[in-house]
């Protein structure tokens, strides 16, 4: 029984990271996309981030945006993990870097 419910918690915990990899790619996508048009890019991939998210945004010739989120396992039998997100997108003509 106990080995089910293990199996149960890596499980659970694999969906968790799932789902949260999907969101940090989607907030990557939106801060790039806010940046290259010369808007605040690190503010639009906060508020689409998973909770406790960290948003980073480089500019240049393209917006590079990069989201690193933590996962929280159910159980504290399993170690935590990060996921990651990135995206690029070309600026804008006639936005500054």
């Amino acid at each position: 029984m106990p080995g089910v419910v293990l199996l149960l918690l890596v499980g659970l915990t694999a969906v968790a990271a799932l789902i949260a990899k999907v969101e940090c790619v989607d907030a990557a996508r939106e801060a790039a996309r806010t940046a290259a048009r010369g808007d605040n890019g690190v503010v639009a991939g906060v508020r689409a981030a998973p909770t406790n998210a960290h948003v980073s945004v480089s500019t240049g010739e393209s917006v590079h945006a990069t989201v690193t989120a933590p996962v929280i396992p159910l159980g504290s039998v399993l170690s935590s993990l990060t996921v990651s997100g990135s995206a690029v997108a070309e600026a804008e003509p006639g936005v500054a870097p």
